[in-house]
């Protein structure tokens, strides 16, 4: 990785705003990644008041939190290889596959920890 030179508060002020044009993108780009902002945004209250203690919220808010976070590592594989080329390649088309599982796994924890938390 180059070194940027960016060192102390600027480091961190940097890499602020590059996750937050990340977030910018992704929003702007990913259908799917908006359906899941939206769920969170309704999520987060409900654990908190279904959520009976503060590990079954931290586990109701964390799961759908981990669904954006592979969420948004399956958007940038997605990029990566789109930018290499359209041209169908079978090692593109298997990590588009895996990120996708991925994200199938993420929304299944999701919903079985909802499942087990509300019963």
């Amino acid at each position: 990785m180059a070194y940027s030179g960016n060192t102390g508060l600027t480091r961190i002020i940097k890499a602020a705003q590059y996750s937050w044009q990340g977030f910018r993108a992704a929003y702007k780009h990913e259908e799917a990644f908006r359906q899941e902002v939206w769920l969170i945004i309704l999520a987060i209250p409900l654990a908190l008041w279904f959520g009976e203690n503060g590990v079954e919220k931290a586990l109701m808010i964390g799961s759908i939190l981990l669904l954006l976070i592979v969420e948004l590592l399956n958007s940038a594989v997605e990029a990566v290889v789109d930018r290499t080329g359209m041209e169908p390649h079978k090692l593109s088309g298997r990590a588009k596959d895996m990120g996708s599982a991925a994200v199938t796994l993420a929304i299944l924890n999701a919903i079985l920890i909802w499942i087990f938390m509300l019963s």
